[in-house]
């Protein structure tokens, strides 16, 4: 789950990217307004923690900006401004949820979870594709009716692989959605995590194309 963080309050936003990226979400952090607009008309997140005291524009103009170009994820206010004409703003100009500062990390935490299960349900709650199963609601894999046991990262890159089937995603794609700018990744760090996803995994069902990365099949091949 990759989650942009727009926040201008450098210590703070430290502090959230360590703890996003502790319980496994791929986190990227710009402290301005304008950036945030850019990044998602380029290279849009699943989710976006937005203050709205920003020091180019506020909050909720980038807000109503977003929404006018289309990025319809989900949007969580983090924010000092906790009066309840603020919240009712906010929530009227498209946000999805609301946390007023100061907060506790873990409540922070939670408020995510909920939405990335929100979000499952909205695209497609269960993706079936042979004996396996995902649930983007419980965050749960099955195959053939039995529970996997996977961390956070092999689900992120089995669910990346399993909504682009007949797609072949490259390992720079793939890891875009594992993790945030800066982060320090091994070069085989994709590989390592296929590896381990096809022990657990019938056999064949992630499948390499050599020189370009992998796909999970069902059917032909897109272009």
């Amino acid at each position: 789950m990759q989650v942009l963080l727009v926040e201008d309050n450098v210590p703070l936003a430290q502090a959230i990217v360590r703890a996003l990226r502790a319980a496994g979400f791929s986190v990227n952090h710009v402290d301005r307004g304008d950036t945030a607009l850019g990044v998602l008309r380029s290279n849009a997140p699943d989710i976006m923690i937005l203050d709205l005291g920003l020091p180019d524009i506020d909050g909720l103009e980038v807000l109503r900006s977003a929404r006018r170009q289309r990025f319809s994820n989900p949007v969580l206010i983090l924010t000092a401004r906790d009066k309840t004409p603020d919240k009712v703003a906010g929530l009227d100009s498209g946000a999805d949820d609301y946390l007023a500062k100061p907060f506790e990390m873990s409540e922070l935490l939670a408020r995510l979870r909920a939405l990335e299960r929100r979000l499952g349900s909205v695209k497609s709650k269960n993706i079936e594709i042979g004996p396996v199963s995902l649930d983007t609601h419980s965050l749960e894999v099955t195959v053939a009716g039995e529970a996997i046991t996977m961390s956070r990262r092999e689900y992120m890159l089995l669910k990346a692989l399993m909504e682009s089937t007949n797609k072949v995603q490259t390992r720079d794609m793939l890891d875009s959605k594992l993790y945030g700018w800066g982060e320090e990744v091994s070069s085989n760090t994709v590989e390592v995590h296929i590896h381990n996803l096809r022990k657990k995994l019938p056999a064949d069902f992630i499948q390499t194309v050599r020189g370009v990365g992998y796909v999970i099949r069902k059917g032909p091949l897109e272009p």
